[in-house]
């Protein structure tokens, strides 16, 4: 299958309500249209996660972002642009987005991702991706496809083709939450 091929099956997918296993620019995820309710339903119930833990999206780009955040703080800017490593950041006032996905205070994390399948799956979706770890809840995050567990794939509707092979080990992003008036904690 061709990396054409493959991205137009799994926008297919995320545009009928399905929840699809895919690389990022971390680790493998599972992910959805961040604006549909019930396929994030569908990641939370695979998972065996509580709604009360969010998950985080990822964006395509700057413009993609202005339309997810109602108001980006200066300082957010900065940390993307001064970011060596992928950055998810958590926004106070996301629009847009499917209410389960926002945490208990509203906020929500969002990462710019500069990888090529899921920068490709938001700029042809043209909305937000959910992308959460690939594994069911309280179980190691798989570091590369061979990893993930026999329950995710047979759990999903898609499984992508591109990167099953790659070895490196990836890991998490760095998760920093910027408030109103630029107040930063760094979360992981």
């Amino acid at each position: 299958m061709t990396f054409e091929e493959d991205i137009k099956a799994a926008v297919a997918c995320l545009k009928n309500g399905g929840i699809i296993l895919y690389p990022t620019d971390t680790i493998w995820g599972i992910g959805c249209d961040a604006t549909n309710a019930e396929a994030v339903k569908k990641i939370y119930d695979l998972k065996r996660r509580a709604e009360s833990k969010s998950m985080l999206v990822l964006v395509d780009g700057e413009s993609m972002l202005e339309r997810t955040v109602d108001d980006i703080p200066d300082v957010a800017w900065q940390l993307i642009e001064a970011a060596v490593n992928p950055l998810t950041i958590i926004y106070d006032h996301p629009k847009g987005i499917a209410p389960n996905l926002l945490a208990s205070d509203g906020s929500l994390g969002i990462r710019v991702t500069n990888e090529r399948y899921s920068n490709e799956l938001c700029r042809r979706l043209i909305r937000p991706v959910v992308s959460t770890s690939a594994n069911v809840s309280g179980a190691k995050a798989p570091a590369v496809f061979a990893e993930i567990s026999d329950v995710i794939k047979e759990g999903v509707d898609y499984v992508a083709e591109y990167r099953r092979e790659d070895e490196g080990q990836a890991s998490p992003s760095n998760i920093i939450k910027v408030s109103g008036g630029g107040l930063i904690k760094v979360i992981r």
